[in-house]
């Protein structure tokens, strides 16, 4: 039934990490079909996230940089055609990302963050691969980039993407439904002060619309304050499906076509 679009497996606060076919059976049993864990550093993280999801059925991984690492001189090291090389390496990565600006922690210098956005966007542009985004208190310098960056695409290439846990505003989800990006909401949608996402979630077509743990965070209502899995994305789709006015079987459906509309690298699997 239902895709979680962004997780991390590899999380060392996630439970069973050691062990991650126990979460991903756990999703099977919840009606989870697939995933896409994320890469949040390439040096340190991105091989060893590879070789776990070539084990995994229906599970897949991308390649990227978190704006907190974007000074990292060794994340800094690798330029656009590096990550277009690795991320064309295995049909198991399917995107680049996440990478984007978060202005709210500000680890890293707001002018790392941006350079390394941009050589991520110029990377998907140039590997074909969507693009996720992460952009927290950074909605106006997330958008005009973007523009700007798809904007610069060369003749017969494009910038498509989705804007992960999105927990903005209006303006943003505007600018990126503009772009023909796609906008995820996570289990932050079901939290009791959310009204304004709730109302901004009403807006978003359903074309493009797309759910998500971020697990091992944000567990969703009932489930908040556990360490969250990607068996938990049932919680936000039923939710979101209620507040949407969608039957629940049908917005699975609509979520999971979604999914694959826009990481069409993506292929299933399943064993006999």
């Amino acid at each position: 039934m239902w895709i979680d679009s962004h997780c991390h497996l590899n999380h060392e606060k996630v439970a069973d990490s050691d062990d991650p076919r126990l979460l991903v059976e756990r999703s099977r049993r919840a009606d989870v079909d697939g995933m896409l864990s994320v890469c949040c550093n390439i040096s340190n993280e991105f091989d060893e996230l590879l070789s776990m999801v070539q084990g995994l059925e229906n599970v897949w991984c991308s390649i990227g940089t978190h704006p907190h690492d974007a000074a990292l001189p060794s994340e800094k090291a690798f330029t656009t055609q590096e990550i277009c090389t690795k991320a064309n390496s295995s049909d198991k990565v399917i995107a680049i990302g996440e990478c984007g600006l978060d202005y709210y922690y500000d680890n890293s210098p707001r002018e790392e963050q941006i350079s390394s956005f941009r050589k991520h966007i110029r990377a998907s542009i140039e590997s074909g691969l969507p693009l996720i985004v992460h952009s927290r208190d950074a909605e106006e310098d997330t958008a005009q980039i973007l523009r700007e960056e798809a904007s610069n695409a060369s003749a017969g290439k494009s910038l498509k993407g989705v804007m992960h846990c999105f927990s903005s505003g209006p303006q943003l989800a505007k600018d990126a439904l503009d772009l023909g990006f796609y906008i995820s909401f996570s289990g932050i949608v079901t939290f009791k002060k959310a009204s304004e996402l709730r109302e901004i979630a009403k807006t978003v077509p359903s074309e493009r619309i797309m759910i998500e743990t971020d697990s091992p965070f944000l567990a969703p209502v009932p489930m908040r304050g556990k360490t969250n899995e990607p068996a938990f994305v049932t919680y936000t789709g039923e939710f979101m499906a209620d507040l949407l006015d969608i039957d629940v079987n049908e917005f699975a459906a609509i979520t999971k076509q979604n999914f694959f509309k826009l990481f069409d690298k993506a292929k299933v699997t399943y064993s006999k």
